[in-house]
């Protein structure tokens, strides 16, 4: 009688650890469909201009412990959309992403905290024209749920500002033509993996 309650009680516990729900280190991927990546700056220091990129990839590792958390987004720079085909390629060339050379622009986070009941502060390495610099994005977490269509679904809305002097992309500058900083709205909805 005394193996056999040993043996169930073993079995019960085993069984409810596995079917405990898992959300430790779930992966999601960036649906681009309905994500964005958009950026503005200042245009004869009196003007917003603003401008998106259609290309895009990333990946989001959700924790509860958030310091266990990572996002890491790759933007295509030759993706650039101003809505206007001459300043488009004016901003591929060499005076500003020089797409050819430097295909994607890069963000990879290094530590993630909490700031808010539904806000993050994530720093991480910013990449763009060969150059590395830290930047930091204020990411609110605006929903999570099942998917519709099956899955599940976590959704960020992240605000962050980069300087183009420190990437080495100095047109416009000398007679304030551009403003010097970049600011990055990015909306991201990703799915479970």
């Amino acid at each position: 009688m005394k193996i056999s309650f040993r043996f169930g009680f073993a079995f019960l516990a085993l069984t409810s650890l596995l079917a405990a729900p898992v959300s430790a280190g779930e992966s999601f991927k960036v649906d681009n469909a309905h994500s964005s990546v958009l950026f503005h700056l200042m245009h004869m220091g009196m003007g917003v201009s603003y401008g998106r990129f259609n290309e895009f990839e990333g990946t989001v590792n959700f924790d509860e412990n958030v310091s266990a958390m990572s996002f890491e987004l790759s933007v295509k720079a030759g993706s650039v959309d101003t809505a206007s085909e001459r300043r488009d390629k004016h901003l591929r060339s060499p005076d500003f992403l020089n797409s050819n050379q430097f295909a994607t622009v890069n963000f990879k986070s290094k530590k993630v905290e909490r700031s808010g009941d539904k806000t993050l502060k994530v720093t991480g390495d910013f990449t763009m024209l060969g150059v590395t610099k830290e930047a930091v994005f204020e990411i609110k977490e605006t929903g999570a749920g099942p998917h519709p269509r099956g899955g599940f679904l976590r959704a960020y809305h992240a605000t962050g500002v980069v300087k183009r002097s420190d990437f080495g992309m100095n047109y416009g500058l000398d007679n304030g033509a551009l403003g010097d900083e970049i600011t990055l709205i990015i909306s991201l909805e990703t799915l479970k993996q």
